[in-house]
């Protein structure tokens, strides 16, 4: 895992790469150093060379913010140069493993399954909404979690999306699911 020490830095650092990683974390917080452990340990247990990059928010800036993450920990995923997904909080390294793996499958053509852009919208008193992202976290789904509570425009366009204001929501390449629908989500994410 590299660390990077700006935006600048991370640009120059990923150029030319197609799947990469990055941790946004806050070194010194339980939850920050816990990510930023783990993913280390995920990191060095992977062979097929993709790279992790890791930012600590308390000196590096500029990062965070051209990304749209407000919390961290934060890992981000790229493909193909993007931005594709968002991960919060701190994870397991055998979860950190298989977010890796994962596209480590998918850049040798190895899966079978097509990738899913996934997005909850959530608050944090929301119980189902944990409940929800507990259970894509177990069927190792990676998604971005959106507090609407705190992003009025997330807000807006999860019910311009949906026509619903209650959470959670889940927008998967498009198709909204609104609470915990298991089988739907099931279907969409094709789970077994």
């Amino acid at each position: 895992m590299k660390s990077v020490s700006s935006y600048a830095d991370f640009t120059v650092s990923v150029s030319g790469l197609k799947r990469f990683f990055l941790l946004l974390y806050k070194s010194g917080s339980a939850v920050g150093d816990c990510a930023y452990n783990a993913l280390k340990e995920a990191d060095g247990n992977q062979k097929d060379g993709l790279k992790v990059f890791a930012a600590d928010v308390l000196s590096v800036r500029d990062i965070h913010s051209n990304y749209g993450i407000d919390s961290v920990p934060a890992l981000l995923i790229f493909e193909n140069g993007k931005h594709i997904n968002t991960v919060k909080g701190c994870l397991t390294a055998n979860n950190y493993t298989v977010i890796l793996e994962k596209a480590a499958l998918s850049k040798a053509g190895a899966s079978g399954k097509s990738a899913k852009n996934v997005t909850v919208y959530s608050t944090p008193s929301c119980s189902w909404c944990t409940t929800l992202k507990t259970w894509l976290r177990k069927n190792n789904i990676n998604f971005t979690d959106v507090d609407v509570s705190r992003d009025q425009r997330a807000a807006e366009d999860m019910v311009r999306k949906s026509g619903q204001q209650g959470v959670p929501q889940t927008d998967i390449n498009g198709q909204i699911v609104v609470g915990f629908n298991q089988q739907r989500l099931k279907e969409l994410l094709e789970v077994q």
